[in-house]
């Protein structure tokens, strides 16, 4: 019989193994399981399969990083066939009497594997008056407000703080206790229609709500009080808000005027205003925008798509900082590239989002692309038949809704260190008879809804 290699040196060897070999290689005895079940070899493997891993958000009995390996690989796999009943169902949640014109997760969208009871709860609003929450998985309604005066418009969560927020078509903003659907407070902007976006500094919610008459309100959550009020474009509705994900900076801009730029401005001045900081607010070099989004692992990097005088469709990339002296603060906005798109014409559902730092995902017509912010294109997907009217991107799937009554799943991959899409299987649904079209989808780890 020979001599037994060291674990170390049987570890070195099982480093070259695929994960079903590994398996296999466990089997054999006592030294080459302990070998096979090194944290390290199924660690590597899962960085180098999938490019996020948030195995700190595993449930007890999946943390280990073999097991997150298994159970994800089983649940893509489980992806890929895409089998209607068998793999997915499709539950309608019936209760509103009017058009649904909003809807968010009222529960947590953290990505945990292997929580079997994982309930997933969604707040829809609708121009019958009343928000609603419901259990995704049964199609249950699990409260409904009073019907109000006039019908809603949009309806933003907290999931973190258990609470739903609304607006309506009189700009009349309410926050709603999300466990009962409880009036907590009310708010008035006096304007047709309010763009809504929420944040939080220092664990402290606060509510950024932008009118059609062009000035941006800052409200506590959840009592509404209001902390300040500025004036970003004059008799402008404003149909651009994004906060950054380091929560330091608004964007906002408007699209009814193609001379008005996007306006950049310090979240810290709106919800600490003073003198001193009131003036803290610049001007992008971007006319006639369409629309923008942030590259999320850059906290201050947002790519702005806009038409040029030749009527061509532009990306321009830019970094945000600011400029501190001795008796001021300025924001910079530096350009990083700018690169035209080659079509000649676009589709008005154009939709983008960015991911990581460098990678751009456009919805036009029925086409999705990905791009480099150099303007490379990486990949083009023709799997929906008709526009492309939404994109939910997060680290670890791409869901694209369609006017073909479908949504499309991409699931995130390394291919030679770099980004890529995997397109995995369709969703389809809906009545052709009386569906117009998927407008709007969101995701978490359990389901989609739209």
């Amino acid at each position: 019989m020979g001599l037994a290699l060291p674990l170390d040196c049987l570890v070195h060897v099982f480093s070259f193994l695929e994960p079903p070999d590994l398996l296999r290689a466990a089997l054999v005895d006592k030294a080459w399981n302990e070998a096979a079940d090194t944290t390290s070899l199924w660690r590597n493997m899962c960085l180098n399969r999938w490019t996020f891993c948030n195995i700190l958000n595993l449930t007890p009995g999946v943390q280990t990083w073999k097991k997150y390996y298994l159970h994800r690989s089983k649940l893509e796999q489980q992806m890929t066939s895409g089998r209607p009943s068998a793999d997915y169902t499709c539950i309608p949640m019936r209760g509103h009497s009017g058009k649904i014109m909003g809807m968010a997760y009222l529960s947590d969208s953290d990505h945990v594997f292997g929580a079997g009871q994982l309930r997933s709860v969604v707040c829809t609003a609708s121009t019958d008056g009343t928000v609603r929450a419901w259990n995704v998985q049964e199609g249950i309604q699990i409260w409904s407000s009073p019907v109000q005066e006039m019908p809603l418009l949009k309806v933003i969560t907290l999931p973190k703080y258990k609470v739903a927020i609304t607006t309506d078509a009189h700009g009349t903003i309410k926050a709603w206790q999300g466990e009962t659907g409880q009036e907590l407070a009310s708010f008035s902007t006096s304007s047709s229609s309010c763009n809504l976006v929420t944040y939080s500094v220092n664990k402290k919610p606060f509510l950024l709500a932008a009118t059609a008459g062009g000035a941006v309100y800052t409200l506590e959550v959840p009592n509404l009080n209001q902390v300040s009020c500025i004036t970003a474009f004059q008799n402008s509705k404003i149909d651009l808000l994004l906060c950054s994900p380091d929560k330091l900076w608004l964007v906002a801009g408007s699209t009814e005027s193609a001379d008005v730029s996007i306006k950049v401005f310090s979240t810290d001045c709106l919800i600490q205003p003073t003198e001193d900081k009131s003036h803290i607010c610049t001007s992008l070099p971007v006319r006639k925008h369409v629309t923008a989004c942030w590259l999320p692992k850059e906290p201050a990097r947002i790519a702005v798509m806009h038409k040029d005088n030749a009527f061509q469709m532009n990306i321009t990339v830019l970094d945000l900082a600011v400029k501190k002296s001795k008796y001021k603060s300025e924001i910079l906005a530096q350009q990083v590239t700018s690169f035209t798109l080659p079509e000649k014409s676009w589709n008005t559902y154009s939709v983008m989002e960015g991911y990581g730092t460098e990678t751009i995902l456009i919805g036009c017509g029925s086409e999705l692309k990905l791009y480099s912010i150099s303007g490379t294109q990486l990949q083009c997907f023709q799997d929906h038949k008709d526009t492309i009217t939404s994109l939910w991107v997060d680290s670890f799937r791409v869901v694209t809704s369609s006017l073909d009554l479908s949504l499309r799943v991409y699931m995130w991959k390394k291919a030679n260190q770099a980004y890529a899409l995997q397109s995995l299987y369709q969703l389809l649904g809906g009545s052709h008879k009386w569906s117009r079209g998927f407008i709007d989808v969101a995701c978490d780890n359990v389901c989609c809804i739209l």
